[in-house]
């Protein structure tokens, strides 16, 4: 499964009104390993940032001057995301802007060319109700280091976002065996004798079974009940 993490940096908050996106940051995740495979663009919105939103994110109208217009790297930007399922915080402000820009170059929705948009935003809501569920928030939550983020910047958050995601689904990357330390080293076999072993059963307390059933129930809710162990019941 390959997914995205998408971020974007705005002269200002409204599409509508004539703002554009100056910053495009994406992280790919192949069956929930980053790749490296990575896209970061900077574009010529052809207007000033709004001075909020300049003091949120940094980049100035004199650093965007030579950088390309959306039209010129659009081709290569839908070539990259195609197929994929695209993880956004907050994605209906992300998917706004993208919606603006492609109709400005006269191409489709933006969700015609991706498998799906996932909210990070939603899950983390439907997860942690009534709680600060901004990405600084879910960072501080989840433990994921965001010393480096002082200034909005659309791959660094793109990349924050992947950690975050991870914690959320309770980080199943880890139960992937990862074949290339072997692939290159062959099988090796073992013979051992269990008859002569002796397995000690090792119960769980009620302490232990309750946290079990607290992360089941969780990862039950982050799949919007879909679950096969809860879908057996």
């Amino acid at each position: 499964m390959r997914q995205i993490f998408l971020d974007t940096e705005t002269t200002g908050l409204s599409a509508d009104n004539g703002d554009r996106i100056i910053e495009i940051g994406c992280v790919e995740l192949v069956n929930r390993k980053l790749t490296g495979n990575n896209k970061h663009i900077y574009l010529n919105p052809g207007r000033d940032s709004h001075e909020e939103a300049l003091k949120v994110h940094g980049i100035t109208t004199e650093f965007l001057k030579d950088k390309p217009k959306f039209g010129a790297v659009v081709d290569d930007l839908l070539e990259y995301l195609q197929g994929a399922e695209i993880i956004i915080h907050n994605a209906a402000f992300d998917v706004g802007f993208l919606n603006k820009e492609l109709e400005l170059v006269g191409r489709p929705l933006f969700k015609e060319f991706v498998a799906s948009v996932t909210d990070t935003l939603v899950m983390a809501k439907e997860m942690f109700p009534g709680k600060r569920n901004s990405l600084n928030a879910l960072c501080d939550r989840l433990g994921v280091d965001n010393s480096g983020r002082v200034l909005h910047g659309a791959l660094l958050d793109a990349e924050l976002l992947a950690d975050v995601y991870i914690n959320l689904t309770r980080g199943q990357d880890a139960l992937l065996i990862d074949m290339a330390s072997t692939e290159n080293t062959g099988p090796r076999m073992v013979q051992v004798d269990l008859a002569r072993i002796e397995l000690p059963v090792l119960a769980a307390n009620e302490q232990e079974v309750a946290g079990h059933e607290d992360v089941l129930g969780q990862i039950d809710k982050a799949s919007g009940g879909k679950t096969i162990w809860r879908l057996a019941v």
